[in-house]
């Protein structure tokens, strides 16, 4: 497609929505500049479901590398296929012309399709080379590494491309990771191939040589160096006294364990669900239909969804079953003084409700005890879950607090502070705002796209999630359908906010303790 060069290839997937049949991207390959036959590095890994039609489509693009925008003139080609077809084909390989041009051959797209192992491991890696071929007329080589993993049929795959080092014979590359399930899909002893490359700016980069290898030679580095042999056999056949078109030593070879969620609770890791209702005027009172907290006999209040649709699904987390409830906001009896703190089921001893049941049952009797008041303060709550925290930092325990509020925050600088103080714990919040205030303070400690700060202070780890009910509400009164969306958006972040705790910490999972 270019006047001066060859074209630079793109491809972006797209799946077929099952029930509304649209189109979504699910991702793009890399940019290769300068070919007609380019090998994508980047992968697609796609859940399979045999008792599905999983449509997808592949679209051909032909970019100019310094922007993302794909020009209609750069349009090479389209291929329709299912994922079970793909599955299907012999070896899992599928070819298909591309279409969409008239009157043009487009050329062809080549899938291949592998089932990923279940092998988590990451490998971290360092090469150099030493006395590499000179391949430029007026410098040195510019070399980079190109690994490919061995097929089941006998090709090869490629995994991974290191970075150019320009013009030098002996490069140090930088560290590099990659999944063990890339490099050799948990197979150790599978062929690594490894080429070594002098790298052109018109894409025709000149081939120095090659090696081979296996995970489980390549382990052994981790007690000394390995040196391997680059050759040419192109240069080897011509020339009877060739030795090697240089060596490549792997200076550093480590492995790490990449755990899932599902790993820290099937390994014994609890999670512990609190609580935390604003009481606040401002909800309306609650014998009135216009309350936010209005006791239909029709139906749950938006205060009751949100609680039912996030506990029912927690609660299978949590072994006891036993769940602090707190409210805040109100004047409590008998002496009738504000407080932001005050348990469900007031016995202050001991602030646990059996089950999102028991949790509903305290909060429908607080509503008929308290008088609803202010200030919307969220400190107090927040501060008491992470004392219990920062007992249980050995991953055993995972605290989550639920805070469900009308309104505008009246403590924020607290609140802010409370939150960067609880982000070193393992703790998440999840704020679910109802009915129709202006949440834009909530926005801000919610914290994905500027991280929550106190005093100069940063919080060390997203913990917080806001979400505003109405936007989950089904308009046709379908109110399992609502819960159901909330609860899903709600604990999206549950799972990576307990991975990166335990990351930082190096906190392994636990042996599950035996029955």
């Amino acid at each position: 497609m270019d006047t001066f060069s060859k074209s630079d290839p793109v491809v972006i997937l797209y799946i077929q929505g099952t029930a509304d049949k649209e189109w979504r991207e699910f991702g793009r390959t890399e940019v290769i500049d300068n070919t007609l036959n380019p090998e994508f590095v980047r992968k697609f890994v796609l859940d399979y479901y045999f008792e599905e039609k999983q449509n997808l489509r592949f679209d051909v693009y032909n970019v100019d590398s310094k922007t993302s925008n794909l020009p209609k003139s750069g349009f090479l080609g389209q291929a329709y296929m299912a994922l079970g077809e793909v599955i299907g084909s012999q070896r899992g390989r599928l070819e298909r012309p591309l279409t969409g041009v008239p009157g043009k051959k487009c050329g062809t797209i080549v899938l291949f399709a592998e089932e990923l192992s279940n092998c988590r491991d990451i490998i971290t890696m360092q090469l150099c080379a030493n006395k590499l071929d000179k391949k430029d007329f007026f410098g040195k080589s510019d070399p980079f590494l190109v690994f490919y993993r061995s097929n089941e049929d006998g090709t090869f795959t490629i995994c991974h491309k290191t970075e150019v080092v320009k013009n030098n014979l002996n490069p140090v590359w930088q560290p590099f990771s990659i999944p063990v399930r890339a490099l050799c899909n948990g197979d150790y002893d599978r062929t690594v191939k490894i080429d070594v490359f002098d790298w052109d700016r018109d894409g025709s980069h000149d081939f120095i040589g090659e090696f081979a290898t296996s995970y489980r030679e390549l382990s052994r580095a981790q007690n000394q160096f390995t040196v391997y042999e680059v050759s040419n056999p192109r240069k080897k056949c011509k020339k009877k006294k060739y030795v090697n078109s240089g060596t490549v030593t792997l200076l550093s070879f480590a492995v790490q364990s990449e755990y899932t969620f599902v790993d820290y609770i099937r390994g014994g890791t609890q999670l512990n669900f609190t609580v935390a209702i604003d009481f606040t005027a401002s909800n309306g009172i609650p014998s009135q239909p216009t309350s936010l907290h209005y006791m239909s006999p029709y139906q749950l209040s938006s205060y009751a969804m949100a609680l039912k649709a996030v506990g029912e699904i927690i609660q299978d987390y949590d072994s006891d079953k036993l769940f602090p409830a707190y409210g805040f906001g109100a004047k409590v009896p008998p002496d009738g003084k504000v407080s932001h703190q005050f348990p469900l089921n007031h016995n202050p001893d001991n602030p646990s409700c059996e089950g999102i049941e028991g949790v509903l049952e305290s909060y429908f009797h607080s509503l008929r005890t308290v008088q609803l008041y202010g200030p919307t303060n969220f400190a107090p709550v927040i501060n008491q879950v992470a004392r219990l925290a920062a007992q249980e930092t050995d991953g055993s325990q995972y605290y989550v607090l639920l805070i469900i509020t009308d309104g505008v925050i009246s403590d924020m600088l607290q609140t802010k502070e409370a939150i960067v103080s609880a982000s070193s714990l393992p703790m998440s919040i999840i704020i679910v705002g109802v009915g129709p205030a202006d949440f834009l303070a909530m926005e801000e400690l919610d914290g994905d796209e500027v991280r929550v700060s106190s005093r100069g202070r940063y919080a060390e780890r997203d913990i917080v999630q806001f979400v505003p009910f109405r936007d989950y509400v089904d308009h046709s009164g379908n109110h399992v359908l609502s819960m159901a969306r909330l609860a899903k958006d709600v604990l999206a972040e549950i799972p990576e906010q307990l991975l990166s705790y335990m990351k930082t910490r190096d906190i392994k999972p636990l042996s599950a303790s035996p029955q």
